[in-house]
């Protein structure tokens, strides 16, 4: 599915709504001011004006819309029926992001992202008025049990997300195509107001700027950091967090999130399924808080982290080596594979890997163990370390230290892509580590031959988009927790962290397990996985 697809990033989130809080009612278990329903607690406001909670969503009746300030689109079919007002006669709780009674305690106030175009929301308020009956005054003030019964309403609306998350925003000009401030204005930032976020923005001037601020950050006034950018963004602030004294407390602490405003916009993708403003910015509102693995790699004198992936030959050349043209967006890194491809250029280095899952087949087995098991989240990385430690030491050293006990240098005269993944999208149609987990401990390594015809390079790009690139015998696929790369017999080239810049030189990279905190829609990546990977193997159902 396209990532973008309002289907798969509009729905509510069924698996974390929580049950009814327990709000006032009478007697006869129903709502003090109203009665419950089949579908759950009716509140009734005045004669003809009701909210219900649904199963997945609030049913209105008499309800009208708020007038804003601009020419207002209509909102599309998605969130159900209209009343005769024009107003929505169902919201899924997972469009609903605020609910209160106006100052005067005369409307109740529903605010909402409404689908007014395809892959685009704004915000809306819908209003109900307060006529209470002789009875419900007679219980006494009506105020009380409407907040306590729209309290029960935000409850399943946000379910295990926190409301009005503090918000570091950092909006990055420059980004991709360029646009992130008119994005961020226009598209994004009604919808965090709205959902009464406490928002603290900084524009970011120059490249490496982010790295500083995030170092500098007083994480105690912040609950998540929102780049509004391409990747390179979400690269410098987990960068600046762990260059901080306390790096460990500030990683776990400060959930990274991202704002698509760039070319390829990977962390969008695999977080909240989607490369559109709007939808990301509804998924952070309503994200739950999610352990993610990163990568320390050491080249010459430096250790930076890693959050998305690491690439030497093909793949680094094309993203790397079209910088002068961002202006194409995306399309940049198709027009740099068809011209190296007919030039078939291979990167002859030496490799060693601390492989974990060598086989296909038991990568499926164990990304179908990690998704359908139940528990808590895995414990990070130095999770019993004393607060006030900074990133967790290297188990296996740097590049500059010996190959590590049990190591093998593998010689590659013909290597194509070095590409290792901690996620699934690189881009919106660019699915390369269909395996990848957000918090297994371990990377996804691809290697491919560059000595291939450019019929069958080709029939692997075509793979990343069609779902088949996995099961393609050209492609190596391992799960490795570790390894070594030792450029040999080239001058000069490209190596690409987090589709950032590093000197061309010998790297050395290994996982820590849960290290990064994120915000996701359902805890986990929103790729779809690897091809038929819930498929039990005829060797497995011998042996259950």
């Amino acid at each position: 599915m396209d990532p973008g697809s309002p289907a798969d990033t509009a729905k509510p989130h069924l698996s974390h709504t929580p049950e009814s809080n327990g709000a006032e009612t009478n007697g006869s278990g129903s709502s003090s001011s109203g009665s419950d329903s089949k579908d759950g607690p009716v509140l009734t406001l005045a004669p003809g004006v009701t909210l219900t909670l649904g199963e997945d969503a609030l049913l209105l009746s008499g309800a009208e819309h708020v007038p804003t300030t601009k020419r207002s689109r209509g909102c599309l079919p998605c969130l159900g029926g209209q009343g005769a007002s024009g107003a929505p006669t169902r919201i899924p709780f997972y469009n609903i992001l605020w609910a209160e009674i106006d100052s005067d305690g005369h409307w109740v106030h529903i605010t909402y992202a409404a689908e007014t175009r395809p892959h685009y929301l704004e915000p809306r308020t819908v209003r109900l008025r307060i006529v209470p009956s002789i009875e419900q005054l007679a219980r006494g003030p009506i105020s009380d049990r409407i907040e306590a019964w729209l309290d029960q309403l935000l409850d399943r609306a946000y379910g295990t997300s926190t409301r009005r998350k503090r918000a570091w925003v950092l909006v990055n000009p420059h980004a991709g195509p360029g646009g992130a401030e008119k994005i961020w204005e226009k598209q994004v930032k009604p919808i965090f107001e709205a959902a009464r976020m406490p928002l603290t923005v900084v524009q970011t001037t120059h490249c490496g700027e982010a790295v500083g601020l995030a170092r500098d950050l007083n994480i105690d006034e912040y609950d998540i950091a929102i780049p509004c950018s391409g990747d390179g963004l979400p690269h410098e602030v987990f960068n600046g967090l762990a260059k901080r004294p306390d790096a460990r407390r500030a990683l776990s602490k400060i959930a990274v999130c991202h704002i698509p405003c760039g070319s390829g916009n990977a962390m969008s993708c695999n977080l909240y399924g989607t490369h559109r403003p709007t939808l990301a910015a509804l998924a952070i509102v309503k994200g739950v808080p999610t352990p993610l693995d990163l990568v320390s790699v050491t080249h010459g004198n430096e250790r930076t982290i890693s959050f998305l992936s690491q690439a030497m030959g093909l793949i680094a050349e094309i993203d790397l080596g079209t910088e002068h043209l961002r202006w194409m967006g995306a399309a940049r890194f198709t027009y740099g594979f068809l011209i190296r491809t007919v030039q078939k250029k291979t990167y002859p280095c030496d490799i060693a890997v601390k492989v974990e899952i060598d086989q296909k087949e038991d990568v499926k087995k164990h990304y179908r163990q990690q998704v359908t098991q139940a528990g808590a989240a895995p414990a990070p990385d130095g999770a019993d370390a004393e607060e006030g430690l900074g990133l967790p030491p290297l188990k296996y050293g740097t590049v500059q230290d010996k190959l590590p006990e049990g190591w093998e240098l593998i010689p590659h005269e013909k290597l194509g892509s070095f590409y290792c993944g901690n996620m699934a999208y690189m881009a919106p149609d660019a699915n390369f580590f269909s395996a990848a987990l957000a918090n297994d401990g371990l990377m996804d390594l691809i290697t491919t031959d560059g000595d291939i015809s450019p019929l069958k390079a080709i029939e692997l790009q075509l793979g990343v988009e069609s779902g088949t690139f996995f099961e393609n015998p050209l492609v190596s696929y391992r799960k490795v927790s570790a390894y070594r790369v030792i450029p040999r017999n080239q001058e000069s080239g490209y190596i690409s962290i987090d589709g950032e810049s590093i000197p061309f030189g010998p790297i050395q990279a290994e996982v820590h397990k849960g290290l990064g905190l994120t915000l996701s829609k359902r805890g986990g990546f929103e790729a779809p996985g690897p091809t038929n990977w819930d498929t039990v193997t005829n060797s497995e159902r011998l042996l259950a």
